[in-house]
């Protein structure tokens, strides 16, 4: 079935078709679409879930913990400074196993105060250890709440999800999708299973117990295997559901790579404009690839090298900044990545705070990079 949707409302319509159990909620721009929007099924009764107004972000996810806790299936879902208040508690859910799927509209985070749109606040939590995914628009952000379930619900996994999307670029633009009926859905997420958790009286377990140097390290190992996991059973989902609905996916997705010598490598609605003048280069004699990076955390390394070892240039695009280091986020785990091969890697920091990034800007950045540009440098800045 065909529905005109924002980017939020098809986060919101694949919740409905979830129907959690539990959905704590705090409101924040420009996220507050999805939750305003769920609340209405609530309200309207078109879903039995819980749903708990916090009075914080802090509170949401400190709510989210319990529930996914005790057993529930739990969704959430914020925005820039809303994460970043998130962020001890961040650390416990995935430190916990716990399966919780939060989207997560990329908005710039203070100071100044921006509403906009760049990757700094999600960055920030890179290594929570966190599954992160990154959509370019909103059939990718309605598919990706639906297997972000199955992903995290995994035995072998469990851990949380994050399902991203730009704000206002993505969540508040109107685009044609593709929904699927409700019981194609739930038949494809399937039932949670509700054993092992803090209400299980026949098999107790502790959640939250002090740590000290004795296991600590031995359960961020724990982790770090089942993060590890993450890439191969994500791949099995696609397949799934390819099988199921026809769309396909992979961690990485290659547009125009085979024969180019120079390729993008970009994350979310970018890569829409990249592609768009990709197509047009080519009659201006540029033979111009574009590495969408989908699955983030954990990075698919074996994936990206293949696809970039043997390019002549490659033009990494970060919509976030780490001040101090030789580079973007992405740019640097490219370029840890691809180490044993000598690559010209070009690293372009763009669309902070929701500095607009038109076609006209790929073909700036191309021609700066062609011609030799530092291998670190902003663009689109007043200088």
């Amino acid at each position: 079935m065909k529905m005109a949707l924002t980017g939020a409302d098809a986060a919101a319509y694949a919740m409905k078709q979830i129907n959690p159990d539990v959905l704590p909620m705090y409101p924040i721009t420009p996220q507050t679409q999805i939750v305003m929007k769920f609340s209405e099924y609530v309200a309207n009764g078109e879903v039995n879930t819980e749903l708990i107004t916090a009075e914080s972000e802090h509170s949401a996810m400190s709510s989210a913990i319990g529930s996914s806790a005790a057993g529930a299936r739990t969704m959430t879902a914020t925005s820039s400074n809303g994460l970043a208040l998130m962020h001890e508690i961040v650390y416990i859910a995935s430190s916990m196993r716990l399966p919780i799927v939060m989207n997560v509209v990329n908005r710039a985070l203070s100071g100044p105060i921006n509403i906009h749109c760049d990757h700094s606040d999600s960055m920030a939590e890179r290594d929570s250890g966190w599954i992160q995914i990154y959509n370019e628009n909103p059939q990718e952000v309605y598919d990706h709440n639906l297997m972000a379930i199955k992903l995290s619900e995994d035995s072998n996994i469990l851990l949380p999800t994050m399902v991203l999307q730009d704000g206002f670029i993505t969540s508040h633009a109107m685009e044609s999708l593709n929904v699927e009926a409700d019981s194609k859905v739930k038949s494809f997420i399937g039932k949670k299973k509700y054993e092992g958790y803090l209400l299980d009286s026949k098999n107790p377990k502790t959640f939250g117990a002090i740590d000290l140097t004795d296991y600590y390290m031995e359960h961020k190992y724990q982790q770090h295997l089942a993060i590890k996991e993450v890439e191969g059973k994500l791949k099995t989902i696609y397949k799934e559901f390819e099988e199921k609905f026809g769309r396909k996916y992979n961690v990485i997705e290659e547009y125009n790579t085979k024969d180019s010598e120079i390729v993008f490598v970009a994350m979310s609605s970018s890569c829409g404009t990249i592609r768009h003048r990709i197509n047009e280069m080519k009659k201006d004699g540029y033979n111009v690839g574009l590495i969408k990076v989908r699955l983030f955390r954990p990075f698919p390394i074996d994936e990206i090298v293949k696809a970039l070892k043997d390019k002549k240039k490659i033009i990494v695009l970060d919509r976030a900044n780490s001040p101090g280091a030789i580079g973007g986020p992405l740019y640097e785990d490219i370029v840890s990545a691809t180490k044993d091969y000598k690559l010209n890697i070009y690293n372009i920091i763009y669309g902070l705070g929701g500095r607009n990034f038109a076609p006209k800007d790929v073909d700036e950045i191309l021609l700066k990079v062609v011609k030799n540009q530092p291998f670190v440098d902003f663009h689109g800045v007043r200088r």
